[in-house]
């Protein structure tokens, strides 16, 4: 006797659908390896019908003025508190992640950052107006550049939802998300959370629209004629591609692509709170996260100890089931994730050493143990490269040159972290660092009004903060003769 598997739809102008030709993916949670449910696979018609209903809508929502825009926004806000345990057991079906955390570390989050945004879409940003050349004036308008077409990854699908349309709907353009193929059920969710909303105050459903779909229905919405802005959350390669899809007619890309992130740990610095902070911060949502504190740098002369405290906190972190509230973290997401950080830890060097975990954990679900391996040197393949998983590697250095050459030596530039005493080498650290975010004796807290993006394969644009809203507004140039 099989269960039968809850079926998702896409939401298009409204209306819950299936793809026009019917085909769908199982959808599987991955704390039990076990499909759950079924979603659309779009296609080219689907994309279609989605990107003719936010065209459509697009006008009117971009002539409204920006108090009606965030009154939507903050009615949105408002559902998701009023829908918080719906959103929950979404999301924790979708990932695998433990309910308690999702509802203490997700949803008050986005509840702030939507009530954020919503606040941002009236207060436009521009140069003063004024006379610049004789008998002329001059004003700047800032407007919203279109529809959007969206594409949101599957580490944290509610939030990453959240961190797109919340500033482009701000802004006044229209969307067209899709989440991952692995993690469509919270978004669902959420279209029919903000279609609820639209339509008690009177606004084209349009506005906001879900394709369901894989890597090819992401390619026929970049690609499509209609979206002047293409964003994605996703790995380099993704990103990528979608950069050279959207080159073709020149829409307007904003990609962030992962990271590599390095804490550097000097001699001077509180070794108990700063493995405290730092296993957290790499194990936290079983270090699914490009931001996570994965690279440690420590100085050579409190290696042996750093070492030593962060195995032990790693061998007292625990993943488990989503109802356990001791549990720091759940599953990978899927079984190829799981297949790729197995991979990184059999490819280990000879001269690397793994001091805590390294194996899988469980005998259903795609758990991992918390994993730090040290004696690895600049070039290592895991050093180099982002293994998205529960693993945290460990080098030693010498000085602060070398500590800045090799936490700069590696293809990602999103976020960073400093752990000093010392307020100058500090300071200097921030400066030399080339990275999108410096975090000083701490690593990961993220706030609505700073921003966050990266330099180099990490991508470019800002998710977050003013400079997230303007990504999504144009400016115009409007000069008018004095001379009537």
């Amino acid at each position: 006797m099989t269960t039968a598997l809850r079926r998702l739809r896409n939401y298009i102008d409204g209306e819950f659908r299936d793809a026009a030709d019917g085909r769908t993916t199982e959808v599987v949670n991955p704390a039990t390896g076990e499909a759950y449910a079924t979603a659309p696979l779009s296609a080219a018609a689907d994309v279609d019908a989605a990107m003719a209903a936010a065209e459509a809508a697009f006008p009117a929502w971009r002539d409204l003025i920006p108090a009606e825009r965030q009154k939507v926004l903050l009615k949105i806000a408002d559902r998701f508190e009023e829908r918080a345990e719906e959103l929950i057991a979404a999301e924790s079906e979708n990932c695998g992640k433990p309910v308690a955390l999702v509802r203490s570390e997700e949803i008050p989050p986005m509840v702030d950052q939507i009530r954020f945004f919503a606040g941002a879409a009236r207060m436009l940003e521009g140069r003063s107006a004024g006379e610049y050349m004789e008998g002329f004036t001059s004003i700047i308008r800032r407007e919203p550049v279109g529809v959007c077409a969206q594409v949101a990854p599957w580490n944290y699908p509610m939030m990453m939802a959240v961190w797109k349309f919340a500033p482009a709907l701000a802004a006044g353009n229209t969307v067209v998300i899709k989440p991952s193929d692995t993690t469509p059920a919270s978004t669902v969710l959420i279209a029919d959370i903000i279609g609820s909303v639209l339509d008690e105050l009177g606004h084209s459903r349009g506005v906001f629209n879900v394709l369901c779909g894989d890597r090819e229905t992401g390619r026929l919405m970049v690609e499509h004629t209609v979206p002047a802005m293409a964003s994605i959350t996703g790995s380099v390669r993704a990103g990528m591609q979608v950069a050279e899809s959207a080159s073709k007619d020149l829409k307007r890309v904003h990609l962030e692509l992962g990271g590599k992130a390095p804490v550097v740990v000097f001699e001077d610095t509180d070794i108990a709170k700063a493995v405290e902070d730092i296993s957290v911060a790499g194990y936290f949502n079983a270090g699914q996260d490009c931001t996570a504190a994965t690279r440690v740098l420590v100085q050579e002369s409190i290696h042996d100890e750093f070492v030593a405290a962060l195995a032990k906190a790693a061998s007292e972190t625990k993943t488990g089931a989503v109802d356990d509230e001791d549990v720091l973290y759940g599953p990978l997401n899927n079984a190829n994730q799981l297949k790729q950080v197995k991979g990184f830890i059999e490819r280990l060097p000879a001269h690397a050493k793994i001091e805590a975990g390294g194996e899988q954990v469980g005998e259903k679900g795609y758990f991992f143990a918390p994993t730090v391996v040290s004696g690895l040197k600049q070039d290592d393949e895991i050093v180099q490269h982002e293994v998205f998983g529960p693993v945290i590697t460990v080098q030693s250095f010498s000085d602060e040159k070398q500590a800045v050459e090799w936490a700069n030596g590696v293809e990602y530039a999103l976020a960073s972290s400093v752990w000093t005493k010392d307020h100058a080498r500090a300071m200097r650290m921030s400066k030399t660092l080339d990275f999108g975010c410096v975090w000083i004796n701490t690593h990961i807290p993220l706030v609505a009004e700073m921003p966050h993006g990266g330099f180099k394969k990490s991508g470019y644009g800002k998710d977050l903060s003013a400079y997230g809203f303007d990504d999504y507004t144009r400016i115009k140039h409007v000069m008018t003769s004095l001379d009537g």
